[in-house]
């Protein structure tokens, strides 16, 4: 662990007067020193990328899939080093941050893939006699910088969802990370500096807000991909202007529980769902349906379950729940329970805190316009409530403005596809939670979760333009 790490603009590390102290959650200490971008690093950076852009467009696919393989294998051999950074400046605990980092490893090796595989199509265009012996070919080319913004809860792997497919499609990348977890980033980025990649196609600094919103207009700018909340991504969507933007914010997830076939299962993997990283991942789960026929077993061996999950500090190897990523965002969902037990909810178990330690909490005889319903908890937060037809458990999952993911227990075909139809979300999952991604399928979300799609091949689409060239071959 060095005492300060210096940020990345193009090829080179720097420091700047405005230190910046990463504090460990869990016990306030001072994890390490790094420094905040200034202006004139910010526009350094971008004229870097622009720069390198002549270059990153012109890689072959073998070459952008070897710097791609480059950077797989620097995590691998530092994969340890990286889950550390990750619990102590995050409070993840060490075996859900190792699980991060092979996430992280696993991406870049489906980038390497799909960096050799970016397809176009050919077109017929005989299709009149008025366009005989015409014929078309549409293929996708890089668009030039981007700028990622990560958010603190997953400081290597959704910093690499922007990376990996950005590298894969031929275009530069400057990485703004939370001023919360920095360093995880800036350690990718000393990866990433030996990969091979050309000198000024990635850097990486924390920035005030300020600036990073200076960067989003400015026109050198090509794209913005931001994850974090909503209320600051469809902000920063408006000052876009008319350069690309994807979304990947949060929401609100629920599960129904629909029938009995391994119902111990659901209950293990609602657990997880509800509580991994103190809930602080968007598609935790936080409201929970469930048939009223299933609802007392299910509560029963629901609350047995959540008396194994060990709570402390994140680095011991049997913690389950670590801090949540401040003391303020423990003392803001206990003010939303408090105020929902104010006006009627019920407490089944947890609700209490102690530093930016909050208690797995579930709560049942909710409304839906409460904060703990209505809103991102981002929290070990859940509500339980139980329905009659399926039909109607839908319907109130819907009732949210957001629409990230869902998930439905259910062996039941009819069901199945019902809630395929009609939920109103980016992903549905049958037999598992809405917490369940994979970092190959496309994720993202609908209504104020965002717009675009994660997801390797489908964010170098985000990240590519189709171009159309037409033969007339007459």
């Amino acid at each position: 662990m060095q005492s300060k790490y210096k940020f990345l603009i193009g090829n080179e590390w720097r420091e700047s007067k405005n230190a910046l102290d990463v504090i460990n959650p869990y016990n306030n200490s001072i994890v390490s020193t790094t420094f905040m971008a200034d202006e004139n690093d910010i526009n350094d950076a971008i004229q870097s990328a622009v720069k390198a852009f002549e270059e990153t467009k012109k890689l072959p696919g073998y070459k952008r899939s070897e710097i791609l393989g480059n950077i797989r294998d620097g995590i691998l051999r530092r994969k340890e080093e990286f889950a550390r950074m990750i619990t102590l400046e995050a409070g993840k605990p060490i075996t859900d941050a190792r699980v991060e980092v092979e996430r992280a490893i696993g991406t870049f090796q489906l980038a390497l893939e799909e960096s050799k595989r970016i397809s176009g199509e050919y077109i017929p265009l005989d299709i009149s006699e008025r366009s005989k012996n015409r014929t078309a070919i549409n293929k996708r080319f890089p668009i030039g910088t981007i700028l990622g913004i990560s958010p603190f809860n997953f400081p290597l792997n959704l910093v690499v969802h922007k990376v990996a497919p950005a590298i894969a499609s031929g275009n530069p990348i400057i990485i703004k990370p939370s001023s919360k977890t920095p360093l995880t980033a800036i350690l990718l980025g000393e990866v990433i500096s030996e990969s091979g990649l050309p000198a000024g196609a990635f850097s990486v600094f924390p920035c005030a807000s300020k600036l990073a919103e200076q960067m989003i207009t400015d026109d050198r700018i090509k794209m913005l991909t931001f994850t974090g909340s909503a209320e600051v991504g469809w902000r920063l969507k408006q000052i876009a202007g008319k350069k690309r933007v994807t979304l990947e914010l949060g929401g609100n997830a629920g599960a129904i529980i629909d029938n009995a076939d391994n119902l111990d299962y659901a209950v293990k993997r609602c657990i997880v769902s509800a509580f991994s990283f103190s809930g602080q991942i968007c598609i935790s789960l936080q409201r929970l349906f469930i048939n009223k026929r299933l609802y007392n077993d299910f509560m029963s061996n629901f609350s047995n379950e959540l008396k194994t999950l060990k709570i402390g500090d994140p680095m011991s190897e049997e913690t389950k729940i670590g801090p949540m990523v401040d003391e303020l965002s423990a003392k803001r969902i206990e003010l939303w329970v408090n105020e929902s037990l104010r006006d009627g909810a019920v407490l089944v178990s947890g609700g209490r805190r102690k530093g930016a330690l909050f208690e797995p909490t579930v709560i049942t005889k909710t409304t839906p316009h409460m904060k703990i319903n209505e809103n991102e908890v981002f929290a070990p937060v859940v509500t339980v409530s139980d329905y009659n037809t399926f039909e109607e458990a839908v319907k109130r999952l819907n009732d949210s403005v957001y629409g990230l993911q869902a998930s439905v227990f259910t062996n039941n075909v009819r069901h199945i596809f019902y809630a395929y139809e009609h939920l109103e979300v980016g992903g549905v999952i049958v037999n598992d939670v809405p917490s369940f991604r994979t970092d190959n399928m496309p994720y993202g979300g609908v209504k104020e979760s965002g717009i675009g799609r994660e997801g390797v091949r489908y964010a170098m689409e985000e990240m590519t333009e189709p171009k159309l060239l037409v033969l007339n071959l007459s």
